[in-house]
């Protein structure tokens, strides 16, 4: 199983990534994660007829906007899941008005709202609300035996650490550097890093660099050196780079 990091910024793109997309090549789907411009590069790994399942976090654009290229793309089917109200946000977004609708697009789709807990389908996963400023969904997935924790947009709370738990591969952002705006809620390198000591999982991943923050390459490697610190298999990601589970 590969996971691909297409785009690791938060807010807006720059030199040093676009908006935040991850995708997860495994054996009977590809799945991506969020839908921020990133998602423009998903046809230069997706080759196989698998069926291809899109996880919203949460609604602000630089987690949707992408959703405006989806006519771009051959895929075999895709189903988009989210919270509730995911059905009606994107009916609203995805109209003649600003982009080309669902019903119009090459291939077939559907989008499902779920609600906080367990789902069976269309993978075993888990999803919790995270701490945000709007209401925000952090995934726990279960493929080929392997766990894969997805927390964006969230400032450290209970419930990404119970995604998290013993996790395989943490997915976490890493918007601030240095302080912290509880009335913003986002993790830095040191909660980041927190996080995955105290879930006990085997890899962390930084991602989700706020785009005014992180201006540089560097600043991303000062992060994992921080990060570090306190727990030591991190890696910050950067575009277009992968990690093999």
């Amino acid at each position: 199983m590969k996971i691909i990091f297409l785009g690791t910024n938060g807010w807006y793109d720059t030199d040093t990534g676009n908006a935040i997309c991850t995708l997860i090549d495994s054996k009977d789907c590809y799945i991506i994660l969020d839908a921020g411009n990133g998602i423009h590069k998903v046809d230069r790994y997706i080759k196989e007829n698998k069926p291809v399942f899109l996880f919203l976090s949460h609604f602000h654009l630089d987690h949707i906007v992408g959703l405006h290229i989806l006519i771009k793309f051959k895929f075999s089917s895709l189903k988009i899941i989210g919270q509730p109200g995911t059905i009606s946000t994107i009916n609203e977004f995805l109209t003649d008005k600003y982009s080309v609708p669902l019903s119009k697009l090459p291939y077939k789709t559907e989008v499902i709202d779920v609600d906080e807990g367990w789902h069976n389908e269309p993978v075993k996963f888990q999803c919790l609300k995270l701490v945000h400023v709007s209401q925000c969904f952090g995934y726990r997935l279960e493929l080929e035996n392997k766990i894969i924790s997805y927390c964006i947009d969230t400032g450290f709370c209970e419930h990404a650490v119970e995604l998290s738990r013993s996790a395989d591969l943490l997915i976490s952002e890493c918007a601030f550097f240095g302080d912290i705006n509880p009335q913003w809620p986002h993790l830095n390198p040191e909660l980041a890093a927190k996080l995955a000591f105290e879930s006990e999982v085997k890899k962390l991943f930084l991602t989700h660099f706020d785009a005014a923050v992180y201006q540089t390459i560097k600043k991303r490697n000062d992060a994992e050196r921080i990060a570090k610190k306190i727990f030591r298999n991190t890696i910050a990601a950067r575009d277009n780079k992968f990690v093999i589970l």
